[in-house]
């Protein structure tokens, strides 16, 4: 039996198929969804879900919620702990609470990421699924698994659909094409720092009015997060708390306006994300059939409103968007296992992945929003002369230029020594259906291979990831223009090695003045090199070029005798 989880920043959830059917497991409690909060007593064993919730207004020092959005983070430690050794904890509460359930062992899983999780988050959350004893069969991005649990692979024919998919910690919004059961992700955008966390805490701030108290803090929040809830569906509700500093008790009325005040600059973060999806798969809002929502902040009737807005469309409510995540990931784990068939998922990933070449390029191999499962590769050759060994840097990013963009690690790649591009070296990126890089190397004269699995966190904060797609758009122009003056530098620098090469050879058999002529017009090549105009040292190629066709026909004669005499 698959387990299908959604590792939610504030709830999470755990579903197996049972006669053919999705159904969530509850807890002991009756509850189906588990705060994703950890509370580490002083002795004893660490509390997971609503014990440990509880214990967040008394305890909040020793309590840790929202680790989700540390998840891949380079040496992050929260307490004595690391991000994916929490995340197990909140799995193996899962884990036991689904095994009490259906009376046997459950040991595989497929867990739920946001759709712009990158390739360290992707592997912190496996990791974690590890730890907690599963066997993690397929990570699977959270809008697509939402697709799953509407049912949208029914719909007879081909359909194009949004998923708008806000929750605690994340924003994802997905394009999808749907046809015949294939469900094939066409764009994703997002921001993995952008939730309801952040509507919770302005609104927290509005509401402590200077308060220092960390305790008085912690229970406030509790009775904020409870009365946003409520305010989905009411208009005004108070938020009271007895003895809150000392003997004052707290009391505030707070209106449905009021925290759509608060929500409507952070619920606009998600507008750019959802116009650059859209233009990524080449879709109008009018070319959409239809647009569903995920993730409990989505209950809000300003969302709807704002979602609608932006799709000029009202979206599906039909499910529960607590718990649609989690329903997708068992739909898919029933795939998995062959419970469910005629289901096809296809999934993109986020970011564009490459090497950097010679001049500090981006060499793009496997660009963003390319389907998953894929495997891509191309063939590069040796820079410099005599060079034995290629260092290969994986890249991760939009920028053209490979100082931009975000090194996820490096490996050398050994071969004999030979002239300048002479040696082989096939580079091959497979990533597979959890969304994970390999990446492989080969000399194809010896055989000779390395393959390395990058599991290696970004050290960048979320934001930074954001603000990687938002520079990448912003700063095109000059990116282009960089790598086109580095490109014209290449070919200049080739030029004038071989120009000095080619004068050893024939250089004297020249007129003295078409020589001259021609060194001439190298150093020009060479000054407009050090001036960096490109316009200028396209010409100054381009003269060069022209002005040692002679010189190349000397070589190709002296060529072609040689080689008659060696045939003689």
């Amino acid at each position: 039996m698959i387990a299908g989880i959604d590792l939610g920043t504030t709830n999470s959830l755990i579903g197996v198929m049972d006669s053919g059917f999705p159904i969530l497991i509850a807890d002991e409690e009756g509850e189906r969804l588990t705060p994703s909060v950890v509370h580490f007593p002083e002795n004893g064993t660490p509390l997971v879900g609503w014990a440990a919730r509880r214990l967040r207004a008394l305890r909040p020092a020793e309590t840790v919620s929202s680790i989700k959005r540390l998840m891949g983070q380079r040496g992050a430690v929260i307490g004595c702990a690391s991000p994916e050794e929490i995340s197990a904890l909140i799995l193996r509460k899962l884990k036991r609470d689904a095994e009490r359930a259906m009376d046997q062992l459950i040991s595989r899983a497929v867990i739920t990421v946001p759709a712009y999780f990158n390739d360290g988050q992707r592997q912190a959350t496996k990791q974690a699924g590890e730890l907690a004893g599963f066997t993690v069969e397929r990570i699977v991005n959270e809008p697509t698994a939402a697709a799953l649990a509407y049912g949208l692979d029914k719909l007879d024919e081909k359909s194009k659909i949004a998923v708008f998919d806000l929750g605690g910690g994340t924003f994802d919004i997905t394009i999808l094409e749907l046809d015949k059961g294939i469900f094939h992700v066409l764009a994703t955008h997002g921001n993995t720092r952008l939730g309801g966390d952040d509507i919770d805490t302005a609104l927290l701030n509005l509401l402590l009015a200077g308060s220092h108290d960390p305790v008085f803090a912690a229970r406030l929040r509790e009775a904020a997060i409870d009365a946003k809830h409520r305010l989905s569906a009411e208009k005004e509700t108070w938020i009271e708390l007895p003895f809150a500093e000392g003997e004052r008790n707290f009391s505030y009325s707070l209106t449905r306006a009021e925290l759509e005040r608060l929500t409507r600059p952070i619920l606009e973060r998600t507008r750019e994300h959802c116009l650059r999806a859209l233009a990524d798969a080449r879709l109008s809002p009018g070319d959409l059939d239809q647009v569903v929502l995920a993730g409990g902040v989505t209950r809000m009737p300003l969302v709807r409103q704002f979602a609608a807005g932006i799709f000029l469309r009202e979206p599906n409510t039909s499910q529960n968007p607590d718990e649609v995540v989690a329903l997708g990931a068992t739909i898919q784990a029933g795939i998995l296992e062959g419970t469910l068939q005629n289901m096809v998922l296809l999934d993109v990933t986020p970011l564009s992945l490459g090497i950097e070449t010679f001049g500090g390029l981006m060499n793009t191999i496997i660009p963003r929003n390319s389907t998953i499962p894929l495997k891509a590769g191309e063939m590069f050759t040796n820079a410099l002369p005599n060079q034995r060994s290629m260092l290969i840097k994986v890249l991760q990013g939009e920028r053209e230029m490979a100082r931009d963009n975000w090194p996820l690690g490096q490996f050398e790649i050994a071969f004999e020594a030979a002239a300048k591009g002479q040696a082989r070296v096939g580079v091959q990126f497979e990533i597979d259906a959890d969304g994970i890089l390999h990446v492989l190397a080969r000399d194809t004269k010896t055989g000779l291979e390395k393959t390395v699995e990058i599991q290696s966190a970004v050290d960048v904060s979320d934001e930074a990831v954001e603000q990687m797609i938002a520079d990448s758009v912003e700063n095109a122009f000059e990116d282009m223009n960089e790598r086109i003056l580095t490109e014209t530098k290449l070919k200049a620098g080739e030029m004038l090695g071989a120009l000095r090469h080619a004068f050893g050879i024939a250089g004297g058999e020249l007129p003295a003045g078409e020589k001259r002529q021609i060194e001439h017009l190298a150093e020009e090549v060479e000054r407009a090199m050090e001036s960096g105009e490109l316009a200028r040292l396209k010409k100054a190629n381009a003269a060069l070029d022209a002005g040692t066709q002679h010189l190349a026909t000397l070589l190709v004669e002296r060529a072609m005798g040689e080689a008659t005499k060696r045939k003689k």
